[in-house]
């Protein structure tokens, strides 16, 4: 027989980063086929706007969760529980609870994050004695080995995994291949690509500056910024924004595409900028996606990012917050279309040789093998 794992994890709706890779392990066809999995969704959001508020509604959804919790676990009687929890905050108080109550049923956990924040809470009275109950007996899975600094004063070395994100090559059965030509190469305008939602975080305002920079030196490009509007920045506010650097002619703002009309602007681009000083960054999908498609990339440090550009090799690292690194970068790139290719076509090995789907599963799948294995023989079962 196969050792029951329940996955107690986020899948969308709503959509967001650690939502699809959940849903990527829940049609895994090389993990249901290893294990007897199970499925609860963790999520109690509606929609992106409604994550991190406290309501009625949502407590009520959450006692229901811990009544499903507790009944799938004593009706299937799991090897392993499998968590995706919050790091801090409200979040991580709610996913206290629901692995509390996994270790007082006698399971053993291993909890996935795909978020950071316990080292900015350690210090905390409070989060700090949850914090040394969370994480006594349980193995953790972290996406880099950057972020093995956020769970180092709780967690020892041999109890934490590194297994990256993988996301599917949609480019397998499209023209682009790794014998992309861009055409913005002989004496067309680069394009420049931003795909994220208009969050200052997410380094909006700090892009537009060194773009203002830019056309103060005289380059030439234009900027395609993909992504939704937010509370924070509506489109009307974002082109206001353009308005005031002189960016009209330079900056084009498409909102939210999907599906084959993202994969034009990805198609379309000679390089992707990401300078995201979001805080709860870990490990951003988006770059994945650009590298797949050939594209060098400029981001900075936040949270595991250092583990996905190679900086020099791929793209560029730069210090958060810093417009005039950011511009020489991008300067760099734009005037140098062979650095371009070459840094696009080491982008595209990397994500084949480490962020693909297919890496992904099996990697999981080992992790998910190591840890269930040795209990499984504890209790005298034997593997098919």
């Amino acid at each position: 027989m196969n050792p029951k794992i329940l996955f107690i994890m986020h899948m969308p709706p709503p959509v967001h980063g650690a939502a699809m890779v959940g849903q990527y392990i829940h049609d895994s066809e090389l993990i249901n086929g290893e294990f007897e999995s199970h499925y609860i969704n963790l999520t109690t959001a509606k929609n992106l706007q409604d994550i991190g508020k406290v309501g009625m509604r949502k407590l009520f959804d959450f006692f229901k969760l811990l009544k499903k919790i507790r009944r799938v676990v004593k009706d299937i009687k799991p090897q392993l529980v499998y968590v995706t929890p919050n790091a801090c905050g409200g979040a991580f108080y709610k996913d206290f609870v629901v692995v509390e109550m996994l270790k007082r049923l006698g399971c053993k956990v291993i909890v996935h994050y795909h978020n950071k924040g316990v080292a900015t809470r350690q210090d905390r009275w409070l989060d700090n004695i949850l914090y040394k109950r969370f994480f006594k007996g349980i193995k953790v899975i972290l996406l880099s080995e950057c972020l093995c600094e956020d769970v180092k004063k709780y967690v020892k070395k041999e109890d934490v995994f590194v297994c990256g994100n993988g996301i599917p090559d949609v480019t397998e059965n499209s023209a682009c291949s790794d014998t992309v030509a861009r055409d913005h190469i002989d004496g067309k305008v680069p394009h420049v690509l931003f795909l994220s939602n208009l969050l200052i975080s997410k380094g909006v305002v700090v892009l537009l500056n060194a773009l203002k920079v830019l056309k103060e030196k005289g380059c030439r490009f234009i900027c395609d910024f993909v992504g939704g509007e937010t509370v924070e920045m509506d489109t009307a506010m974002f082109q206001n924004e353009v308005a005031k650097r002189g960016l009209e002619d330079m900056v084009l703002y498409h909102g939210r595409k999907y599906g084959n009309d993202k994969e034009a602007f990805l198609n379309a681009a000679d390089m992707f900028v990401f300078p995201t000083f979001y805080p709860n960054e870990c490990f951003p999908l988006v770059l994945l996606e650009a590298m797949q498609h050939h594209l060098p990339c400029v981001s900075t440090t936040e949270g595991g990012i250092p583990g996905i550009i190679d900086d020099g090799k791929t793209g560029f690292l730069v210090p958060k917050h810093d417009v005039a690194v950011l511009a020489d970068k991008i300067q760099l790139l734009l005037n140098d279309p062979v650095l371009r290719g070459n840094m696009g076509k080491a982008g595209r090995e990397k994500f084949e040789k480490e962020f693909t789907l297919e890496v992904f599963e099996k990697r999981m799948t080992w992790i998910l093998e190591h840890i269930v294995y040795p209990l499984f023989s504890k209790m005298g079962i034997e593997r098919d």
